[in-house]
């Protein structure tokens, strides 16, 4: 039914104003006095092969939701209720921002992926704290709502000498409320952005991060993890990795949507109408993986490693969790393949995870 609606539909509205109109609907239908319990009843992952534990949480089951879809925070009760295993909300800056001029989201249908140039569009990373402490579900670290990890970005008028200031800032807003925090070096919406992934610029953000959550959550230590692009080289995820250890940094998700347009499906013409922006969905899968399985080579199980770009399918999933990510999470799926998209990747993993005798 939703394939349905979606070629009838949803395809002919703007890519964004479908989003806004699915979302508004989600968050109307969690509204409900009771809706959301139902719903995570049905929907929410409850087999137990599914459950795991890492960065010191518990999740129901290992597909999250990845960032960019709730920017911020506003939904996430309603989101874990369709089945996610946790939500990542963001990305979030220290101050509120607009984003990019519109239109700035787009599809490649013949390819099921998105291209968008969102830009950090946010209300500002006390708005999204605000936001979670008002969601009235679990409080970090403690059972009775969804796992929410919070993405920082840094502000786009804030130079690049003061950006590992602005990204503490966004830590120290959030840390209260955040099950985990992922500094986002990776977004190319950003201009200069993605320049931080450098090891000599990330790591003094790096730290400053750390230093601003231990300082505002001294009671719960927050987990930290990095959000890095497919299009690094190599040598530079390699560097990546050794930091993320060097520092003791909880995990490393991987990865972030890509700049590339190669090997897609969809017309040239339609493509080059998009214009720029980060690509993401199943063109990504090939790269992601690559990375990931680099990740999990140079760090083994000392990093939680996270896989995220071109998952679509329960065995897109399991390949990653073969390959040493402990979860997954995805957006551009969900996009296309509506709001059971969740509990059928679940169902799926549970399968396979009983299958492989776990």
């Amino acid at each position: 039914m939703y394939r349905l609606l979606y070629r009838m539909v949803l395809r002919r509205v703007p890519a964004e104003a479908a989003h806004l109109a699915a979302f508004g609907l989600i968050r109307g239908v969690a509204r409900v006095p009771g809706a959301a319990w139902l719903l995570g009843r049905w929907l929410g992952p409850r087999d137990p092969v599914l459950r795991v534990r890492a960065l010191g949480l518990s999740f129901p089951g290992p597909v999250g939701l990845a960032a960019g879809f709730d920017k911020d925070a506003r939904g996430t009760r309603g989101l874990a209720a369709l089945g996610f295993g946790f939500v990542e909300v963001g990305t979030v800056t220290a101050r509120a921002q607009p984003g990019n001029p519109r239109p700035r989201m787009f599809r490649l249908t013949a390819d099921r992926a998105l291209v968008n140039r969102m830009g950090f569009n946010n209300a500002g990373a006390a708005a999204a704290a605000a936001a979670l402490g008002r969601s009235g579900g679990r409080s970090p670290g403690r059972p009775g709502g969804p796992v929410v990890g919070v993405n920082i970005g840094k502000t786009r008028a804030v130079p690049d000498a003061d950006a590992a200031a602005d990204y503490a800032a966004s830590a120290r807003a959030v840390a209260a409320v955040a099950d985990y925090v992922v500094v986002n070096v990776s977004s190319p919406n950003t201009p200069g952005l993605r320049d931080l992934q450098a090891e000599d610029r990330l790591r003094p953000v790096l730290v400053a991060v750390r230093a601003a959550l231990d300082a505002a959550s001294p009671g719960r230590r927050v987990p930290l993890l990095v959000k890095i692009a497919p299009d690094l080289a190599d040598a530079d995820v390699d560097a990546v990795a050794d930091l993320a250890l060097e520092l003791g940094l909880d995990g490393i998700i991987a990865t972030n949507t890509t700049v590339s347009r190669d090997g897609l499906a969809s017309p040239a013409a339609e493509v080059a109408a998009a214009g720029a922006g980060g690509l993401s969905g199943p063109p990504l899968r090939a790269r992601s993986l690559e990375v990931l399985r680099r990740l999990h080579t140079r760090a083994g199980y000392r990093l939680v490693l996270i896989a995220a770009g071109g998952i679509e399918t329960p065995d897109d999933a399991w390949e990653r969790l073969r390959a040493g990510a402990t979860l997954v999470q995805a957006y551009t799926a969900f996009v296309y393949g509506g709001p059971l998209w969740p509990r059928q990747m679940h169902a799926g993993l549970a399968a396979r995870l009983r299958a492989a005798g776990r």
